[in-house]
């Protein structure tokens, strides 16, 4: 099994917001020249966002979808004091240090569900680990898939987890299945649930959760507005997520059902 192995660039050029997110990410060039989708920890869910996005990109890379190389981005403070836009300003502020980029995949298209086209195994592979990490933002409205070089990508996890939004109630998501899923994009077209739980859960190894987890950066689990130490929320993560693959063939049938 491939060990995960994040390396950390520095930005060395912001270029362009992409209005389109709610939380304006970014365009931006790091110093080994490649160019990245920047993800804010100054934006509105915060390093929560960075967390989930993290995770749930590596989780889904884990069980063999294609996901943009995840990276830790550091952010000096030189870049507010040049910005004229003021909330743009305002985000870079708030946003020196650690944050996290995607590999930016030029002339990507957004997966158009009534157009693009996608295998039934990744399909279902992508619906189960939504509902593993109880994604809320993978809709027709939002697809957060990209189509690049006939492929289908994974992107834009950062909605997912929402259970960490509030840590007192943490425990009473883990024994819940996920409702939601029936409003995935992919739902129709994930004919082979059966077969993609069967792997993930031959992937999705406690040793590999455990690993996961474990890169999550320090300071991204540090907060004044939390009771929880970084470490309890380590332990939280590692706990939801073997639940969620213990209940794994509960989350297929209500995938099934919902189709």
């Amino acid at each position: 099994m491939n060990k995960i192995d994040i390396r950390t660039v520095e930005v060395v050029q912001y270029i362009h917001p992409l209005r389109e997110g709610g939380s304006l990410p970014a365009i931006v060039k790091a110093d080994d020249g490649f160019l990245y989708v920047l993800k804010f920890r100054g934006a509105g869910q915060g390093k929560k966002a960075l967390i989930a996005e993290f995770i749930g990109g590596e989780l889904a890379r884990a069980i063999g979808l294609k996901v943009p190389e995840l990276v830790f981005m550091n952010l000096d403070d030189s870049f507010s004091k040049t910005e004229p836009d003021e909330e743009i300003q305002d985000l870079l502020k708030f946003s020196v240090g650690l944050n996290l980029g995607l590999h930016f995949l030029s002339s990507a298209i957004t997966y158009d569900p009534l157009v693009s086209d996608v295998d039934a195994l990744t399909a279902s592979k992508v619906v189960i680990l939504d509902s593993l990490i109880s994604n809320i933002d993978r809709t027709a409205k939002n697809t957060n898939l990209l189509n690049w070089n006939n492929e289908l990508w994974v992107i834009d996890n950062g909605a997912s987890f929402y259970f960490h939004h509030n840590w007192k109630n943490w425990e009473s998501h883990l024994t819940r299945t996920f409702p939601l899923i029936k409003d995935h994009v992919l739902l129709q077209k994930a004919t082979k649930l059966t077969k993609a739980a069967e792997k993930i859960k031959q992937l999705i190894t406690k040793e590999k959760i455990d690993e996961i987890i474990s890169k999550i950066p320090e300071d991204w689990l540090e907060s004044e507005s939390d009771d929880f130490t970084p470490k309890e929320m380590r332990d939280a993560y590692i706990k939801f997520l073997n639940t969620k693959i213990f209940m794994i063939d509960l989350l297929v049938k209500e995938a099934d059902d919902a189709r």
